[in-house]
């Protein structure tokens, strides 16, 4: 199916660097899936989509049109031609806008005995928490006042978890580090000398919101993300270092394909509607109302079927002719760890994105979706590779189940490889992140 010869790896383009380049820029400019969507929806702006209100009633008038709830943004374009077509689908292209990491408590921040300022937090997903340790950590999200208005808040690097010294804990190197997550993940923040005034966390956020003080938040959801800048290292800075690629590389790989399609001269040709599904909370289960358990994608479709003057019937022949494509994040191949990997099946850089294939249904691929995915990467002209797990180890799964059961469309996963997934920062190769767009870019073209 794919090739594996060693020398068909992709070099990497200068097209392909500044596709990076601009990646780099969404990561910094979405440091929780709050500022994501806002950065989502800037961007369709700036292409002339139209944001809706879930209240407003959603056109049949051919274009692009969006709307955010919570950190997820549904955005879908109608083509012209299908004011003359008599069968129209939908092809969606579904991921998600959160990452692993800690989540702010009620309590905000506390004090030691002696006298250290720290942020009281919760585990948000499975994040590998030795990568937190001795990193400069930021915190972003949202408050909402007592008024109920929304404000995206951003702090610059305020925190830090220290890991203890070897010199007391001599077993360290052998034995490995032990953390427990209520006990050692606590970040630093501050230190309080006798006397002083106490900070507190959420007054410090209140004041970024321009509130006067926590008294004025009624609510609030804020996660910690890696303050460090994304960057680029490597022989030939081939490789690619930042955090949320997973799985912000699919919501970048999306947007983008999106703005190009839009543009090209296909998209109003078809007669298809293409549609992004950027949901949150993947990293939890997804059974919030703005992830891919709750009914956020499905109330679109139905609408949008209902304004195209679909019935209950022709909703479902809709459905029938409709697909969804789930990208996220996969594993490459660990050359420190190779035999954790199924050993006839290794995922490398440069040979493009993967398919996710797992017997058990932890990824939604079957042998049609398999076949649509092939004809994708054909039309794309990219190269493309496969993903299934060792036997012996537990397979994570995606949105693309969850979508599937929901609608009962052909669905596939596929996603873009990383080597340490769930870390604070992740990594990936630079020409695979193009690649990705130009194949769902050519999805949604119609392949």
């Amino acid at each position: 199916m794919s090739d594996t010869n060693i020398n068909s790896v992709t070099p990497v383009t200068d097209a392909q660097r500044a596709h990076v380049a601009d990646f780099a820029d969404f990561i910094v400019n979405s440091p929780s899936s709050y500022h994501a969507a806002q950065e989502i929806s800037r961007r369709l702006l700036a292409k002339g989509f139209t944001e809706l209100k879930e209240a407003d009633s959603f056109p049949a008038t051919p274009g692009g049109y969006f709307f955010v709830r919570d950190g997820a943004v549904m955005a879908w374009f109608i083509p012209q031609a299908i004011a003359s077509s008599s069968k129209t689908g939908f092809r969606i292209l579904g991921c998600h806008t959160d990452s692993p990491g800690f989540k702010l408590k009620p309590s905000g921040s506390s004090f030691t005995a002696d006298g250290w300022g720290q942020i009281d937090v919760e585990m948000y997903g499975g994040l590998l928490l030795n990568s937190w340790l001795d990193r400069e950590i930021g915190f972003a999200g949202r408050l909402v006042d007592k008024q109920g208005n929304t404000h995206l808040v951003q702090t610059g690097p305020v925190a830090r978890v220290p890991q203890l010294a070897i010199h007391l804990d001599r077993s360290v190197n052998a034995e490995g580090v032990k953390l427990d997550p209520q006990q050692h993940m606590h970040p630093v923040w501050t230190f309080r000398t006798e006397g002083s005034e106490a900070p507190c966390i959420l007054d410090h956020l209140a004041g970024l919101a321009g509130l006067e003080d926590a008294t004025e938040i009624a609510g609030f959801d804020v996660v910690s993300y890696a303050t460090e800048k994304p960057n680029t290292f490597g022989f030939d800075r081939e490789f690619f270092a930042a955090g949320r690629q997973d799985n912000l590389s699919s919501v970048h790989a999306a947007l983008s394909a999106l703005e190009n399609f839009v543009d090209s001269e296909v998209a109003n040709a078809t007669t298809d509607i293409a549609v992004l599904a950027a949901f949150d909370h993947e990293e939890v289960g997804s059974s919030t109302r703005s992830g891919a358990s709750g009914p956020i994608l499905e109330s679109l479709l139905r609408r949008l079927a209902a304004a195209l003057g679909a019935d209950e019937q022709g909703y479902h022949q809709i459905l029938d002719a409709s697909s969804c494509i789930s990208a996220d994040a996969g594993h490459f191949v660990h050359p420190n760890y190779a035999g954790h990997h199924d050993p006839a099946t290794h995922p490398v850089p440069g040979r493009g994105p993967m398919l996710k294939i797992n017997a058990n249904q932890r990824y939604a691929t079957d042998a049609v979706g398999t076949a649509l995915w092939t004809r994708v990467c054909e039309r794309a002209g990219i190269p493309h590779q496969e993903f299934v797990s060792n036997n012996a180890m537990p397979c994570g799964s995606t949105i693309g189940p969850l979508t599937s059961t929901r609608l009962g469309i052909t669905t596939v996963d596929v996603g873009l490889g990383l080597l340490s997934m769930h870390s604070a920062r992740e990594m990936s190769y630079v020409a695979d992140h193009a690649l990705l767009r130009d194949a769902v870019e050519a999805y949604w073209e119609g392949a």
